[in-house]
């Protein structure tokens, strides 16, 4: 009882820093009210930490507090960017910055207070005029070879949720050693050093040039123009979950030759609230539950949903009877990179150099791919700042064609460094055609990919914990998982085991070998006798952990897919209870 009421004693303390002058007058009413309740739950949360500015930016509910996203916490961190820009390129005559932002509620309000403590520096900002994707962000920052940039957006979080995405020159998420500099600046910054008042001669607003420069580029990711226009008229639902994608999506479709687009009028509208779904992610079904409805109504052979910064892309389509189904990120990252190997080399514009990325994460399937055509492949952490990084290590020696994680994300280009749902969703339409040209439909895709190279079910599992009792919830799991292993999974036994974090794996044998990647990482892997794969790691964004399951299988005919998942299923519930997550 002491420990804890020391604890809310010092919490409390924190949060009495924010009755400061610096800080507003409603921001001080809201820490007052916090302090003078008897039920300290909401000033523990709000002030128990700092929110953090880790490795890909900040992610956070938005609130009053240390803990939690407002023009403060924002403030900081751009402060300290700005001063390890100023320190990192202190020989250029001018810094400039690309800053973006989606749709969520502050998410302007941020973008701006980020643009003027930027400008306030004496650093030039593009500031875009309003929403636009996540991938046009990184874009822009190669267009106009700038040195940073800045997204404000929580990604497919909950609506309470925003965050601060930062890149670096090359248009990717901060890697080593930018990461862990930008972070010691920040960590530095007190409120009265940041410089909230903006110089408007430093801020440039971007809009159409920017536009039309990205989408120019997007259409060269298109393989087979010939197959779009004979299939023009395919048919073509679309979301953007109230989102970025609305401004984008269908204006790229139409570009690359599609002209029957059919937009889900209810979730075209820009909205922080998110009024339609209970969570704008297109990884959960029940967000596409009003694209099936037009999808069902029209009679579409596909359907499309971005999430609200338009870098995910989730898919749903017509199984062999005809029933609506949902394509989830594995069979999507997959379906993505067979067409592109496959028809790459069909219309000759494949190289010996050419090369793919997935995460370690990702289906092993695209690995049989990968090695089947000859083509190589590379594994990374999970986050496209890993993808990117292979595409720049690789730069002007060997060809990215394409990259993906089964969270819904893909890369086909190297012209921006981040997942695009906007170059997705047209590469998705082609590959659509592509199969409707063979008489087939995406389903049967994966199906034909299956009976080549094996079939494979995975599951995520997301156990959420949060608040400051889930993180430690969650770390101390994953000690109990690195000090006690499992040494089988449903009945198979584990023949490896990896650890990130240590950089070793371990055979059958007892044999350890060490791991090859850029950096250590928080994540478990074991792979079964029969093929099974399983991947713990806590998520860097969310308060959860996850849990990969991938089940492998046999599959001579279409007919006994159902058959096969239904074992899988089986599968993936004996692995829950072995693991304790039943």
């Amino acid at each position: 009882m002491q420990n804890n009421e020391q604890l809310i004693s010092e919490y409390t303390e924190k949060a009495k820093q924010w009755l400061a002058p610096a800080y507003d007058e409603e921001t001080q009413k809201a820490v007052k009210a916090m302090i003078d309740n008897e039920d300290k739950t909401e000033l523990t949360e709000s002030f128990y930490k700092d929110l953090e500015f880790g490795t890909g930016g900040l992610r956070g509910i938005m609130g009053v507090g240390s803990n939690r996203m407002n023009r403060y916490t924002v403030g900081m961190a751009t402060q300290g960017f700005a001063n390890y820009l100023k320190i990192n390129f202190k020989d250029k005559a001018q810094i400039s910055v690309v800053v973006c932002h989606d749709c969520r509620n502050n998410s302007r309000t941020f973008a701006e207070t980020v643009a003027n403590i930027f400008s306030a520096n004496n650093i030039k900002v593009y500031l875009f005029e309003d929403l636009r994707p996540t991938p046009e962000c990184s874009f822009a920052i190669r267009h106009f070879k700038a040195q940073a940039g800045v997204n404000i957006t929580a990604s497919h979080n909950p609506r309470e949720y925003n965050g601060y995405k930062a890149y670096w020159e090359d248009g990717a998420q901060v890697l080593a050693p930018h990461d862990k500099g930008i972070i010691d600046e920040v960590n530095k910054v007190k409120i009265d050093d940041v410089k909230f008042e903006g110089n408007p001669a430093l801020i440039e607003i971007i809009g159409e040039e920017v536009d039309k420069a990205y989408l120019d580029a997007v259409r060269t990711v298109c393989i087979d123009p010939e197959v779009i226009k004979r299939q023009h008229d395919l048919k073509i639902v679309y979301t953007p979950l109230h989102g970025a994608g609305r401004v984008m999506i269908p204006r790229a479709l139409r570009d690359w030759g599609f002209d029957n687009i059919h937009c889900v009028e209810e979730q075209m509208v820009k909205d922080g609230n998110f009024p339609t779904v209970d969570r704008p992610n297109p990884e959960i079904a029940e967000a596409l539950t009003l694209g099936l409805r037009e999808a069902k109504r029209l009679d579409a052979d596909i359907l499309m949903a971005s999430d609200p910064d338009a870098d995910r892309v989730g898919m749903a389509c017509k199984d062999s009877n005809g029933d609506w189904i949902l394509i989830n990120g594995n069979q999507t990252c997959l379906i993505y990179l067979w067409y592109i190997i496959t028809n790459r080399k069909a219309v000759g514009k494949m190289n010996p150099s050419d090369f793919i990325v997935k995460t370690i994460v990702t289906t092993e399937t695209i690995a049989e791919v990968a090695k089947k055509q000859n083509v190589e492949m590379r594994d990374c952490y999970t986050g496209f700042k890993w993808i990117a990084r292979e595409v720049a290590i690789s730069e002007g020696k060997q060809q990215f064609i394409g990259g993906g994680e089964e969270s819904y994300g893909f890369m086909a280009e190297d012209f921006c460094r981040d997942k695009d749902a906007v170059s997705g969703c047209t590469l998705l339409a082609e590959i659509c055609a592509y199969a409707k040209d063979n008489g087939k439909t995406l389903y049967d895709l994966v199906m034909d990919i299956y009976l080549e190279y094996g079939f494979s079910f995975e599951h995520t599992i997301n156990v959420e914990r949060p608040g400051k009792s889930g993180a430690e919830e969650i770390q101390q799991m994953m000690v109990n998982f690195r000090n006690n292993p499992p040494t089988t999974l449903a009945g198979k036994k584990i023949v490896l085991s990896k650890d990130f974090l240590k950089l070793e794996q371990v055979d059958a044998q007892g044999n350890i070998a060490k791991l090859d990647m850029p950096a250590t990482s928080n994540v478990l892997q074991w792979f079964c006798e029969n093929g099974n794969k399983v991947s713990v790691r806590p998520s860097g964004t969310e308060p959860k952990i996850k849990f990969y399951l991938e089940i492998k299988d046999n599959m001579t005919s279409a007919d006994q897919y159902k058959a096969c998942v239904a074992k899988a299923e089986k599968q993936v519930e004996a692995i829950k209870k072995d693991l304790g997550i039943a």
